[in-house]
């Protein structure tokens, strides 16, 4: 499980809650998380991959003398770096082929001497001031492939206006990549599905650290989505056993395209690979909150027999194509998600191909749902099949964090890809899901020392578990407690 202090940090803040992750410095959260959390397997620090990388406005952009495809730029990067060479007006040549390089432009650019970020942990690779077709140019205006993002090197990285960043400032302040990655072993939180996500990972360090931690209202509190009837939606659960809480809603008229570069990095940061708009939304909120999602072509789903969803057990016999390009013969004990013709998805585990978010994608589907742990478990080991949803489904996730999630994905959805709610909310539960059936238990202080070997009083015992969310109440050295 990779963590990133800045993800950490930058919730805390954006929420209102916990603290600075690492007061006393990385060597001593290390230590903490060491003792009183999980082993750590590793720690990377992230700022040495970018020592260098600067943000540059694109002044001037011509089509290059001797070569149709490059292009000629003047940037400016603020006089920040001191031994490239400038024109008269203090600008630095740049040789470019990206097709989206333009005037007026803020990019990531690697100057002479700079390591390729892509390259760091592979084969160092330093740029010079090198001549292409009778022209020089002095380092790169980097893809998101070279800064080591994403796959995509189809072009120059855009930095948002949203961002504030200004010619010279390091690439990594901007994008706060001084960060180190904490990698703690998986099997250490065998119990506790809830740290397989940012926020239950925040809510321990903050108790860990005597910090008070409270989740998001989106979280908490989420509000209604308003129904519509644009797009026909139905669910058919038959398997309410295995599938406890299943929850969709249409979305129509969206945009697919690449997420804004701060997301992009986000999930670089812990391993996840940016998709598209889309899928990185829905990995975000799985990396935020530890709940799965997964988004249909909605035309897709409907072209193969009808708007429908239909969660059952596999047929025998019964083969998918799952994203990704492999076949895979179901057994009869999979959950498969199903359009009333073909599975369309091994349920808890990985989508199905015939039904992909793509670049031609309008309208889709939302699922977030809730599976028996065991089955999903037994699925993905049948099947050589170990993808971040099954890790978190195998752990054991609540349904009563379903309604919270998809409702948040749906705002991020339209947000950042446009488009509008096109159909109502459809919540198939078999379980209450309502934030009053939160299991309680009533324990004795005593009893709780016992079993420790502590000497905790019960007012110091009340304010440990209340940091990490615990309601409770004392009555005559007794606690009364109802889980988070």
């Amino acid at each position: 499980m990779k963590v990133s202090v800045e993800n950490i940090r930058f919730f805390n803040k954006l929420n209102k809650t916990g603290d600075d992750p690492m007061p006393k410095g990385i060597e001593a959260l290390v230590e903490k998380i060491n003792t009183q959390l999980g082993g750590v397997d590793e720690v990377t620090d992230l700022s040495k991959k970018y020592r260098g990388v600067l943000v540059v406005k694109v002044v001037e952009c011509i089509k290059h003398p001797n070569a149709d495809k490059l292009s000629l730029c003047k940037i400016d990067d603020g006089g920040t770096d001191k031994k490239v060479k400038r024109d008269k007006d203090g600008l630095v040549q740049v040789v470019c082929g990206a097709p989206n390089v333009k005037a007026g432009m803020l990019a990531a650019w690697i100057p002479p001497g700079v390591t390729v970020p892509s390259t760091v942990d592979k084969d160092p690779f330093v740029l010079e001031a090198r001549e292409l077709r009778g022209e020089i140019s002095n380092g790169m205006l980097a893809s998101a492939s070279e800064l080591g993002i994403s796959n995509d090197h189809s072009g120059i990285v855009e930095l948002g206006l949203d961002m504030k960043a200004e010619p010279g400032q390091a690439f990594a302040d901007v994008y706060k990549l001084n960060d180190y990655i904490i990698d703690i072993e998986n099997k250490m939180f065998t119990h506790r599905p809830d740290l397989f996500g940012l926020m239950g990972i925040a809510r321990e360090l903050a108790g860990i650290q005597g910090q008070k931690f409270v989740s998001p209202e989106w979280y908490l509190k989420p509000k209604k989505i308003e129904a519509s009837s644009e797009l026909a939606l139905e669910v058919d659960n038959q398997i309410p056993d295995l599938a406890p809480r299943f929850t969709a809603v249409a979305i129509s008229d969206i945009q697919i395209g690449p997420s804004p570069l701060w997301l992009q990095i986000n999930l670089m940061r812990v391993g996840i690979k940016p998709i598209n708009n889309i899928v990185d939304i829905t990995n975000y909120l799985m990396m935020v909150t530890a709940q799965p999602l997964h988004a249909y072509d909605y035309d897709k789903v409907k072209a193969l027999g009808g708007s429908k969803l239909i969660v059952r057990k596999a047929k025998k016999g019964e083969k998918i194509k799952v994203l990704g390009g492999k076949e895979v013969s179901l057994l009869d004990s999979d959950i498969v998600i199903a359009s009333p013709k073909e599975a369309i998805g091994i349920g808890g585990v990985i989508g199905g191909a015939s039904t992909e978010v793509d670049a031609t994608t309008k309208n889709i589907i939302l699922e977030c749902a809730n599976f028996n742990m065991y089955s999903i478990r037994r699925t993905s080991m049948s099947h050589g099949l170990f993808t971040d949803a099954s890790t978190r489904f195998t752990k054991g996730q609540s349904p009563l964090q379903c309604d919270g999630v998809i409702t948040k994905t749906v705002d991020d959805i339209l947000r950042l890809c446009g488009g509008k709610v096109a159909s109502k909310l459809i919540d198939k539960s078999s379980l209450p899901v309502s934030a009053d059936d939160r299991p309680k238990l009533r324990v004795s202080v005593s009893g709780v020392n016992n079993l420790l070997g502590t000497r905790i009083e019960d007012h110091a015992m009340a304010d440990i578990l209340r940091n990490v969310e615990f309601e409770l109440d004392t009555n005559n050295k007794e606690l009364n407690i109802t889980v988070p």
